[in-house]
Formats: structure tokens, sequence, C-alpha cells
């Protein structure tokens, strides 16, 4: 498949980019990853000849996406947790129902 990422045109293939990823240690992902093989790798390591302020996470994914691989999201933020007044605080601490 032909693709043209950070305005270089790649041509890519499945077996190709599990090739050039064997042996190579994934990096922790905290945005956007892909899955190759059994490892999980954040999309803008697995084109490596780039650097990587010249293209976007969503070019690459795009791109593994169309050649068959397993991309997911950023891991979304948790919801953030209720702050309860002093009142409610200490009939929490009590063991009391809290009020909604």
């Amino acid at each position: 498949m032909r693709c043209v990422i950070a305005r270089f045109p790649f041509d890519l293939t499945r077996s190709g980019v599990l090739e050039s990823m064997k042996g190579i240690k994934p990096e922790h992902a905290a945005g956007e990853s892909v899955i190759i093989g059994r490892r999980t790798y954040p999309v803008k390591q697995v084109i490596t000849r780039q650097d990587r302020r010249d293209f976007s996470a969503g070019e690459v994914v795009r791109a593994m996406t169309q050649l068959g691989f397993t991309c997911s999201e950023r891991p979304r933020a948790p919801a953030p947790a209720r702050v309860l007044n002093p009142l409610q605080q200490a009939a929490a601490m009590l063991g009391a129902p809290v009020a909604v």
C-alpha cells in the first residue's frame, strides 16, 4: 500500500511492518497505539525514519488500520471524583449514608 506520511511516500505492507518491528522494544504508549504481533507500540514509533514532530499520529493510525493492524485511541481520563462538603465528608467518615 502506498501512503504519504509527513509529505514522504511510503510503500507499506503488513509483512514489511511486522518484519521492521521485529526485535524492537515498544516504548510506553501514552497516546494512540497499534498492536503489532503481540506487542503494543505508540503509533509514532512504527515510522522510525522520520522525525516524530513532522507527522501526526492520525496519519499513522489511518495507514496501520488500512493494513489491518488494530489501533486504539488515547486512554480516556477518569471521571473526576465527587467533592464532598465538610458535612458530607464527616457523615461518610462516620459511616452514615451521604446525601446526593
